[in-house]
């Protein structure tokens, strides 16, 4: 696979555009998202997202597949630009460079987009603020086999490139959503869905609430938690107990909690006795 151009120069305007990308405003503007690293831009790929360009360099390879990588890339149509190690470095956005680094179009997708399985399992995200957090919630809920995960009335933009670099990519495994509250919570009426909130104030513990069947697990802000919009139509409310001088967990650490309960109680249930 060659290049399909050269660069080494960091004052290059497509190198100039990409950095740029890094700004929401930019973003938005460009209806373009930045994708770094081997396993994100692959992920992306499997999923059949599309990738426009892909700058590369070679002295940051750190694995033996970057090259088969970006030889189905080239295949699917992608722009492919070698770069010099300077101005990849330029470009990066991690402490810890390995070479690759993407841009696509933006995510979005909407309610309507939301291919419910049998059993439906969602997890919903209300105005998280840190693309870290959003992310390992992503992350999380590709591990536990969500259906989806609906971002309400959102603080972090999805298409930021530190909510991809924590989501490890699994951002384009499955549906990821943005909604208001209202339309959401319609949403979830119309397919029967029982929404569960979390909140310490609770008296249910989470793992006395049934989560056999259709669920959506609701999760709020780090700060101030589910708003009273959420809190008032909850089906179900639960707490995570605590036992230690700590008043409240990580959001995406608490949600990881939730989402497991209920894989846990869809798998101790459905065991034949």
């Amino acid at each position: 696979m060659h290049a399909s151009l050269d660069i080494t120069s960091t004052t290059n305007p497509r190198i100039k555009h990409s950095i740029k990308l890094r700004q929401r405003s930019h973003r938005d503007a460009a209806a373009q998202m930045l994708i770094e690293g081997y396993r994100e831009i692959l992920r992306a790929n499997r999923n059949q997202h599309e990738i426009t360009t892909v700058f590369y360099c070679e002295e940051l390879f750190q694995g033996d597949n970057n090259h088969a990588l970006l030889k189905r890339l080239h295949a699917s149509g992608a722009t492919c630009i070698r770069c010099s190690k300077p101005v990849f470095q330029k470009i990066s956005y991690r402490d810890r460079p390995d070479g690759l680094l993407a841009v696509a179009p933006q995510l979005h997708q909407t309610l309507a987009d939301i291919t419910l399985s049998e059993k439906p399992f969602v997890v919903i995200a209300e105005s998280i603020e840190k693309p870290g957090n959003l992310g390992t919630i992503l992350r999380s809920a590709d591990a536990a086999g969500a259906d989806a995960v609906i971002v309400c009335d959102r603080c972090t933009d999805i298409n930021n490139p530190n909510v991809v670099r924590a989501s490890i990519g699994t951002l384009f495994c499955r549906p990821v959503v943005e909604a208001s509250t209202t339309e959401t919570i319609q949403w979830l009426r119309n397919h029967n869905i029982q929404s569960l909130a979390a909140t310490p104030h609770a008296e249910l513990l989470y793992t006395d609430a049934d989560c056999t069947g259709a669920v959506a697990i609701v999760m709020g802000t780090e700060q101030y938690g589910l708003s009273e919009a959420w809190m008032h139509q909850a089906d179900i409310q639960v707490r995570i107990p605590m036992h230690g001088q700590a008043d409240s967990l990580n959001v995406a650490t608490a949600t990881t909690i939730l989402l497991y309960e209920v894989c846990r109680q869809r798998e101790v249930f459905s065991k034949p006795k």
